[in-house]
């Protein structure tokens, strides 16, 4: 059940994102599940082996690396799904940033 809750509410601050942020563009709800459920695969699998094998950059930036990451995973995720579109970097950056971080408050407040 809390796995369908944090995909429906990745969905919707799927919607958000492109709503108040340029560039990232979602024809639908529906595109913002499918988006989401992208998502989460890419950086289920894909995301791992980046931050490994971009381990040394990682490090000598302590960390802030990962932001960029998470940009080209974000990005990435918008050449699969049709109906979610992602015009650039910055955009991207942004988009991950803010996906992130409400990923994070979702899953700490139902873990409690």
């Amino acid at each position: 059940m809390k796995l369908l809750l944090r995909w429906l509410l990745n969905g919707l601050t799927i919607l958000a994102i492109a709503y108040y942020l340029p560039g990232v563009t979602v024809t639908g709800f529906y595109a913002a599940l499918i988006a989401a459920l992208i998502l989460g695969l890419i950086n289920a699998i894909i995301r791992p082996i980046l931050l490994v094998l971009t381990l040394p950059i990682n490090l000598l930036s302590l960390g802030l690396f990962t932001f960029v990451v998470n940009g080209l995973m974000f990005w990435f995720g918008s050449t699969i799904v049709k109906g979610f579109e992602v015009d650039g970097f910055v955009s991207a950056f942004f988009g991950a940033l803010i996906l992130t971080l409400v990923s994070w408050v979702v899953s700490k407040s139902l873990k409690s």
